[in-house]
């Protein structure tokens, strides 16, 4: 048995100016605080004697290459991150950046989304990646277009009532 698996659906490279912003600093912080940190407190753990008993040094060793993994990620995936800070030309659509405005028309409740690349999603502030179904759905609609998405609870229909690039 192999432990080979299929490559996951490439994601796409679009990011706000505040996300690739937040990107860099963490990869600064890893980089400049964190590691030379967990450096300094793996030497002292190996300077102890018997690596083998030694719970302190499997530790921080464990947690020396979680942060170069991410470091590594992190480099590997700013070089191809495209920053989108312009509204674009057509304002009344919906495009990657817009924070929306929904009705469900069966219960006529109301949400707001902003729609913002996949490494930056966050749904308890209502930012869905624009790989999503719902930013899919979305996509190039109008104020007042009506719409339907496949949601986990079954096909949903919206009205788009807002489109916004202020925030």
């Amino acid at each position: 048995m192999s432990r080979w698996r299929p490559p996951g659906e490439k994601s796409t490279a679009l990011i706000t100016r505040e996300g690739h912003d937040r990107l860099k600093a963490e990869l600064d912080d890893l980089w400049r605080v964190r590691r030379p940190e967990v450096v300094k407190a793996l030497a002292a753990a190996a300077a102890e004697g018997d690596r083998s008993e030694n719970a302190e040094y499997t530790y921080r060793k464990k947690q020396l290459g979680e942060i170069d993994r991410r470091v590594r990620y992190l480099s590997k995936r700013l070089e191809v991150l495209r920053v989108v800070d312009t509204a674009p030309s057509d304002p009344e659509a919906v495009f990657f950046g817009a924070t929306v405005e929904l009705e469900n028309v069966a219960s006529g409740e109301t949400s707001r989304y902003r729609i913002v690349g996949p490494d930056e999603t966050d749904a308890a502030r209502g930012w869905i990646s624009i790989d999503s179904p719902m930013a899919r759905a979305l996509l190039k609609k109008r104020i007042d277009d009506e719409f339907a998405v496949e949601l986990p609870g079954g096909l949903t229909q919206f009205v788009l009532v807002d489109v916004d690039y202020a925030s």
